[in-house]
């Protein structure tokens, strides 16, 4: 089996491996489907998915060539369903990046999609030390291209701040406050949305946007070495709605990686009919305590 619906709650979503099947194309992982009761269409595009673990990348050969710039996207992966309500992606060592990871995703009534990933490398082929993980959720072509985030442009603030960029790779990851951890790249390689950094700085791991009445919300545990992306046109053209599909996404940064040692990280998607902001940051508050 590849891919399995599940219904808990007031969401449904289809969780699958990398595999094609009818409308889904291959090399798309994660999440491939998920849509609340008050949904008219599924907020993914359908092509694509979210929460797809896209590109592990070093500084040094992920530009080599597209399989191995996509490597989680075409190495092997297994789906397993648990239970009802959760099911796990395996991917074994890759075979440029050597990378082993497992993601398990977990519904919870009312509307909450738990995701939780472990990653270890199994061999010194990160040379700069350190490597990082990169998700991509295509949005199915939202009137708000918009991710808002507390945060400021100077350390200390928290205000509601509004990324939509200009173009793909335009000023896309948004760090956290008190993450200076630089990344260095061999030289003239090419642009890449990890690549290149906002002014913007966020105070709390946590984004959320607008699509038709619902609010989506994307938010990790704190301390994690998250970084939030944006992209306007990543999921391509929206014919039927004449616009783009924007990219919601993040990368996990691990700055000095230990060969078999194991990496995680915790995250929490919730997807409700919209709410205040007060609400929105209840929600985290109350998951981040747990």
């Amino acid at each position: 089996m590849a891919h399995s619906k599940f219904t808990v709650g007031e969401i449904n979503a289809v969780i699958g491996d990398n595999s094609e099947h009818q409308v889904h194309r291959a090399g798309y992982n994660g999440v491939w489907e998920l849509r609340h009761l008050n949904s008219t269409r599924n907020l993914f595009v359908p092509a694509y998915a979210g929460l797809n673990l896209e590109h592990v990348f070093n500084g040094e050969t992920e530009f080599t060539n597209r399989d191995i710039f996509f490597e989680p996207r075409r190495a092997p992966m297994t789906f397993k369903k648990i239970s009802d309500q959760q099911a796990e992606l395996y991917q074994p060592v890759t075979p440029n990046f050597h990378v082993e990871s497992t993601t398990r995703f977990t519904l919870r009534a009312p509307w909450y999609l738990d995701l939780e990933f472990r990653c270890k490398p199994h061999q010194h082929v990160h040379e700069r030390g350190w490597f990082g993980c990169f998700w991509a959720s295509y949005i199915n072509g939202p009137a708000d291209k918009s991710l808002y985030f507390p945060g400021s442009w100077s350390k200390g603030e928290s205000l509601w701040m509004q990324l939509c960029t200009q173009a793909h790779n335009d000023e896309s990851t948004v760090l956290a406050h008190g993450d200076d951890f630089e990344l260095t790249w061999e030289e003239g390689t090419h642009d890449a949305l990890f690549k290149n950094f906002s002014r913007m700085r966020y105070a709390k791991p946590l984004y959320y946007g607008n699509v038709d009445g619902l609010v989506y919300i994307m938010m990790f545990k704190p301390g994690n070495g998250i970084r939030m992306t944006h992209s306007p046109s990543g999921g391509g053209t929206n014919q039927a709605a004449k616009t783009t599909n924007p990219a919601w996404d993040w990368q996990f940064i691990v700055p000095k990686y230990e060969v078999m040692k194991e990496y995680h990280y915790q995250a929490r998607i919730v997807l409700r009919p919209r709410c205040s902001r007060t609400e929105i940051l209840a929600e985290y508050e109350k998951w981040a305590r747990q």
